[in-house]
């Protein structure tokens, strides 16, 4: 059966069509039942398939049946590789939870809530992983730095907002609380969560002596 360029194209979609929502192999005898009487499949699948031969996806046979599959040459690159995933200590998460409730905060406010030493290093892993990120400095004697969290950290932990972080009463009620919040700078208690994740604050390059060095002697409990 002779077909015109119209019918040809039309039906090269209807063949893909097919091809692309079929759970699994198909025939030709199966295929037949989509066109006209003595339309001639097998020429269709070729058309098809040297349309796809150049694409991410071929056109392929298995025994009887046709259908689409990955192209072989890309199969390495589709590997499913499995993802390192770098555990938390117990340092690095008190650390981030007292920057996403008090931000901004200087590091000696978040050693003045901890109660202990923030060594380099707990840093150096939040800001590797994107949680935290530097602010602007805060206008005291020796005018240090502000610590905020990131994009990525809403993200992380699924929130669409610091709003969405539960409050005091929710983390006592679910026994997580375990420390006091603090008086910080200028003696102002905060209200937590802090809503204050759309405001932009201005970046500014930190230096080592925002830190103190990994010989503090800091409790990283993991």
């Amino acid at each position: 059966m002779t077909m015109s360029e119209e019918d040809l194209f039309q039906n090269l979609r209807i063949l893909e069509a097919v091809l692309i929502t079929a759970t699994d192999l198909v025939t030709e005898k199966e295929l037949q039942q989509f066109f006209p009487p003595k339309t001639d499949i097998t020429l269709l699948l070729e058309h098809l398939q040297q349309h796809y031969q150049t694409r991410g996806i071929n056109v392929v046979k298995r025994g009887n049946g046709w259908g689409l599959r990955t192209a072989a040459d890309l199969a390495e690159k589709l590997e499913v590789r499995k993802v390192e995933v770098r555990s938390m200590s117990r340092a690095a998460l008190e650390m981030l939870s007292i920057i996403a409730y008090h931000q901004p905060v200087t590091r000696a406010e978040i050693e003045q809530i901890r109660g202990v030493t923030i060594s380099k290093t707990t840093f150096e892993f939040l800001m590797a992983e994107n949680l935290i990120k530097p602010g602007k400095r805060r206008e005291v004697p020796g005018r240090p730095l502000t610590w905020l969290t990131t994009q990525h950290f809403l993200d992380a932990f699924g929130l669409e907002s610091l709003k969405q972080l539960p409050n005091f009463n929710e983390l006592k009620e679910a026994g997580l609380l375990s420390i006091q919040p603090p008086q910080l700078a200028n003696n102002e208690q905060p209200t937590l969560p802090l809503a204050m994740e759309d405001q932009e604050e201005p970046q500014e390059d930190y230096s080592d002596d925002e830190f103190v060095s990994d010989e503090t002697g800091e409790e990283e409990a993991a």
